[in-house]
């Protein structure tokens, strides 16, 4: 028992000895929480408090779930580890489903809609009620219907809740077939997992009450991120033993565009009134300085419970301001800066963080000029891409053959001779007959003449394989999608210069399978597509990847890094707006959170010009920036460094590592011979498809390499050498 309390703070060490009744735990940033939690589960183990799965620990990221339980099992142990809920809100309802979704009018099986198919639905709503989409446009009618979900409004009640106006009652119209639409797909979005949840427990007592019969203890990390509906959830569960841990900081509440609400934190005791509250205020990551910038900022606003961050790593380096000439000369100085770290720092040590992904554009025009490698967190995901959706689709109508969505997606990948003509007949007669496009080719191939042998045999490609899958661990059935589907086959006889990259990136998704087969113990195929439903975008961060790291602040909340850089601290681009004063103070936050991430160094820049919109506007510096503590600030300006380039003349680019440029050279890089060119990092090349670009990266691939490549026009591109025929400029 010694052996989990030692190494702990004071209060750290009451958070792990209070098991009994509500506990609000205060976690400033860095301030060791997970260690708190896991110690805390332990805790609640050794002392026969409760069994493993009688705990109940829920978070927001797998990231940070998959941390969570790997701690857990090195004090517990693996065996004694497996039978705990460590999860994230979604994961934990969608297990919930799993096992009662029938008593919602659901079937088992069902698919979980991602936003692609969220948005195409939507499109099939908003025809459907007879509306125009360029004036009910998905996007936005999406993220009303989103807001109704997790405040709990139902379609009944939308009207009631948001107005009686003629846009809202359509937006309800919309809203209601759009659901309609979804239970006859027997599918659910992403929102729904939650709200479900919450409809089945406030439904069906009887199911609430297994569960809080079951959890003995809850415990709810990063509270302050909590919406309603998951206020809701929480609030059911730990109703009968109210033995809830909420760990938490107001702080750091920034996704109030999402829908989260800081009161929840706020008012815990108030929802709570016999809760014990403890603050953790030692931050373990950050020097003295960065932490008393982040005090100074946070301290501006009102709505907060209050609590210093202090430190024992004293002093530090002074935060760096840099006033730049524009947008360009900000990024400059962010390559002096960086190449200047790389006397003791990796480029996977320094993060670049922003307002918005728009201000990345002209910062990664630079990197690609001077070849510094980057990674941009919010680009395209792995589970995004073409061929992966693809081979999922094929899955999900295996899984659940009521998904019209999956089946319209795939019945033409590969080429089957099926028209846009015959696709639109077959719906028609789902239509009157009330069923699925599957159900359809059943009833009525005959009907569709040659188009129908080909539906039919389609069907039947995809019955023969869900007899065979479903015998299947989940890297066999994919596996066998991607060969009796013809998929693969497709591929290997393609000439399309991206089908390597494609054949490459599906064999990284059967190799994912087998992994989380090993790691999981899991093999089940609907519940590893359940998982990979739910990846988000932080999850697929790389630490180990040596590159600068580019993000939003938002996205970068629970990452830290010994230098960080954030830019664009501007009226109006950060803070966004000052006019709102619930606004204000989360932007406020959301610059803590930012000052935060920083562990060893703080780069703070702003521009005194900006192009936006592509108009050139003067700007004038943060509020925020008046607020940093004046003695910890080292300032410069454009007039500190040479010149910026020109970058109004694209056509006259530079070679990166030119001799003359301002900016020493990164470090060199490894290099592939390919028959008489040997291409390196920040070679320009001509692609006949893609236009002009950079190489960022080679790397060795069986006698040929595969090159990461930046276009001009159409972005970064993955390509084998032998398939992309460049011309070096």
């Amino acid at each position: 028992m010694s052996d989990l309390l030692e190494g702990l703070n004071s209060p750290q060490r009451q958070a792990v000895e209070h098991t009994e009744g509500p506990l609000l735990l205060l976690a400033g940033a860095g301030s060791g929480k997970t260690r708190v939690l896991t110690h805390r589960i332990a805790y609640l183990v050794e002392t026969n408090k409760a069994a493993p799965w009688e705990i109940l620990a829920i978070t927001f990221t797998n990231k940070a779930a998959n941390e969570m339980k790997e701690r857990v099992a090195r004090l517990v142990g693996e065996e004694t580890a497996k039978g705990m809920w460590v999860q994230t809100f979604h994961s934990a309802c969608l297990r919930i489903l799993r096992s009662h979704i029938e008593l919602l009018g659901y079937k088992k099986g069902f698919s979980i809609y991602d936003e692609t198919d969220r948005k195409s639905m939507l499109k099939k709503a908003i025809a459907d009620a007879g509306l125009d989409d360029s004036i009910f446009q998905p996007r936005v009618v999406g993220n009303k219907i989103s807001e109704a979900k997790y405040k709990l409004v139902d379609t009944e009640h939308f009207v009631e809740k948001f107005g009686n106006d003629y846009q809202t009652k359509q937006q309800g119209r919309i809203y209601e077939k759009y659901q309609k639409m979804l239970l006859e797909n027997n599918a659910v979005d992403f929102d729904d997992i939650i709200t479900l949840t919450v409809r089945l427990f406030t439904e069906h007592p009887e199911v609430l009450e297994k569960y809080t019969e079951k959890f003995r203890y809850i415990l709810v990390d990063e509270y302050q991120d909590t919406n309603h509906a998951q206020y809701r959830l929480v609030r059911l569960l730990s109703q009968r033993r109210r033995n809830i841990c909420v760990v938490g900081d107001d702080d750091q509440s920034i996704y109030g565009f999402r829908g989260t609400d800081i009161r929840n934190i706020l008012d815990f005791e108030e929802d709570y009134p016999d809760a014990r509250v403890l603050r953790l205020e030692q931050n373990y990551r950050s020097t003295e300085i960065i932490l008393e910038a982040a005090n100074t900022v946070i301290a501006n606003n009102t709505e907060r419970k209050g609590k210093k961050l202090w430190t024992q790593i004293k002093g530090g380096d002074p935060i760096s301001l840099y006033c730049a000439k524009n947008e360009y000369d900000e990024a400059e100085y962010l390559v002096k800066q960086i190449n200047l770290h790389l006397a003791t720092k990796d480029y996977k040590d320094v993060a670049v963080l922003f307002r918005t992904n728009a201000q990345s554009r002209a910062i990664e025009d630079v990197f690609r000029r001077n070849a510094v490698p980057y990674r941009l967190l919010s680009g395209l995901r792995f589970f995004d891409r073409k061929e992966i959706k693809d081979i999922m689709a094929y899955l999900r109508l295996i899984i659940n053959p009521a998904d019209d969505l999956s089946f319209a997606r795939v019945v033409n990948e590969p080429k089957r001779g099926i028209g846009k003509t015959s696709m639109e007949k077959l719906e028609g007669f789902a239509f009157e007959d009330g069923g699925s496009l599957c159900d359809a080719v059943r009833r009525h191939a005959a009907e569709l003449g040659s188009a129908g042998t080909k539906f039919a045999a389609f069907v039947q490609m995809i019955d023969d394989m869900r007899e065979k899958c479903m015998t299947m661990t989940a890297s066999e059935a994919i596996r066998t999608v991607m060969v009796e589907s013809g998929y693969q086959r497709a591929l290997e006889d393609s000439n399309e210069p991206e089908a390597e990259g494609r054949l490459e990136n599906l064999g990284e998704f059967l190799s994912g399978a087998v992994d989380y087969e090993k790691n999981e113990g899991e093999t089940d195929l609907a519940t590893y597509m359940d998982g990979i439903s739910l990846v988000a975008d932080i999850d697929n961060y790389d630490e180990d990847q040596n590159s600068v790291v580019m993000m939003t602040i938002h996205a970068a909340k629970g990452l830290e890094f010994p230098v960080v850089f954030m830019v664009g601290l501007e009226q109006g681009l950060f803070p966004k707006s000052i006019d709102d004063p619930v606004e204000r103070e989360e932007e406020r936050r959301l610059c803590y959170v930012a000052i935060t991430r920083a562990r060893e160094k703080l780069h703070i820049t702003y521009a005194s010009q900006r192009t936006v919109y592509g108009k050139t506007e003067y700007r004038k510096p943060s509020v925020f920036i008046s607020e940093l503590p004046k003695d910890n600030l080292k300032e410069s300006s454009t007039k500190s460094y040479a010149t910026v380039k020109s970058y109004a003349e694209p056509q006259k680019q530079e070679r990166a590592w030119n001799t003359n440029s301002l900016f020493e050279a990164p470090k060199p890089r490894p290099t592939v011979s390919r028959q008489t060119v040997d291409y390196q990092p920040g070679m320009r090349v001509r692609h006949a498809k893609f236009g002009n670009g950079m190489i960022l990266t080679v790397q060795a691939v069986g006698g040929d390499a595969r090159l990461e490549i930046a276009f001009d026009s159409v972005g970064t591109k993955n390509l084998m050498a032998v398939y992309a025929k460049l011309e070096v400029l």
